[in-house]
């Protein structure tokens, strides 16, 4: 079993969320050996508590006053929550309520116990987690998802995961009324990982109208299968880009919407390693705080001129350009070098696939991959 960067150091109930697949309830029973679990999976549980949710409440009232308790997907039964609320100002218990998507608690209203739990999120793996198991080029091409790696048939396991998402989260959820519609949306979604979100052209391809459109990113969003990067806005004279990013929260889950199984072609890598590289970032950054806020540089002036990732802490800021490729060109150096007059810049980093780490003399650090990663599980790349 790999060792997951994550900890908690509080007392207070926490929301946990993450996709399905992402190693939640393993991580949960390892880390709360002693706490009482509902899992409402189990259809059998599921059943009576829907039917009769006054037993949850019997089942809580006996146990010991500051027990943990975790309630696994706990999207499927958002009026227990009350009941959560509840216990946790009459008996002090903590709740650690996991789940894969907050849609249907948002969308229902539920009491999201008034800022007395916390919002916590989780990853696919990162290679500190794999160890010597972590293969970047496997990983680019069938992703990081725990339920994945553990998997000794990828293809199939990606597959079923795509298929259980559209029966599981969105019919049975009823998250949809369309649902071939969704279908032809989600591999035209793909296709724009890593890219400057036309929702226009999105809509086109995909047969449905914008307003439909915007509303299943927000599904993909609050499923926690793809989120938008927004763009960097500063003070300065050019206008930036006022058009976020897509990403897709894992590299093989991308190539599986899309399904595309074989060798990983030129124009999918880059995307696919930068998608990952900001996988990495929000999973660091939700083991222990790395950053206020993320997001791209790119003028409009200069449309060919970006910075993948800017990185803001305090009044600070760290710029991070990626690249799949394993020999440097002075011409993929030019949006750091145009980002260098950003006031409170404090590093600009290159990450690419090659072996050498240099400096350039105008101060650009170039770091392979395994640099960059080493850095960030070692805490140093904020410094």
């Amino acid at each position: 079993m790999y060792k997951r960067i994550y900890s908690i150091e509080h007392d207070q109930s926490f929301f946990l969320f993450g996709p399905r697949g992402s190693g939640k309830s393993t991580w949960l029973r390892q880390y709360y050996k002693d706490a009482t679990f509902f899992n409402f999976l189990d259809e059998a549980l599921y059943q009576d508590l829907l039917a009769t949710p006054k037993r949850f409440a019997d089942e809580l009232r006996a146990l010991p006053d500051g027990s943990w308790v975790v309630l696994d997907e706990v999207q499927k039964v958002p009026h227990l929550l009350n009941y959560v609320h509840l216990f946790i100002e009459e008996k002090k218990l903590r709740f650690v309520l996991s789940g894969s998507s907050a849609r249907k608690l948002k969308r229902d209203g539920v009491n999201l116990l008034a800022g007395r739990a916390l919002m916590k999120h989780m990853y696919p793996f990162v290679p500190e987690e794999l160890g010597q198991d972590f293969n970047l080029e496997k990983t680019l091409q069938y992703g990081a998802l725990p339920i994945v790696v553990a998997s000794s048939r990828p293809r199939e396991t990606l597959e079923a995961y795509v298929m259980t998402y559209l029966r599981e989260e969105i019919k049975a959820e009823a998250l949809v009324r369309n649902l071939p519609a969704f279908s032809r949306f989600l591999p035209v979604a793909a296709l724009f990982h890593g890219q400057v979100l036309n929702v226009s052209s999105l809509a086109r391809d995909a047969q449905v109208v914008r307003n439909t459109v915007e509303g299943y990113l927000e599904i993909l969003n609050d499923t926690l299968l793809a989120t938008k990067l927004e763009p960097f806005v500063s003070h300065l004279r050019v206008r930036e880009k006022k058009h976020p990013k897509l990403y897709w929260v894992d590299p093989g889950l991308v190539r599986a919407i899309k399904k595309r199984w074989y060798e990983i072609s030129p124009e999918e890598r880059g995307p696919l390693l930068e998608g990952y590289v900001f996988s990495i970032l929000r999973a660091y950054n939700q083991a222990s705080p790395l950053y206020d806020d993320i997001y791209y540089w790119s003028p409009l002036e200069a449309n060919k001129t970006e910075v993948d990732f800017l990185i803001k802490r305090g009044d600070e800021y760290w710029a991070i350009e990626v690249k799949a490729q394993a020999r440097l060109r002075n011409e993929e150096l030019v949006g750091l070098r145009a980002i260098s007059g950003l006031i409170g810049l404090r590093k600009r980093i290159f990450v690419y696939l090659g072996d050498k780490e240099l400096l350039t003399e105008d101060n650009i650090h170039i770091w392979p991959f395994t640099k960059f990663q080493e850095q960030l599980a070692s805490g140093q790349l904020i410094v």
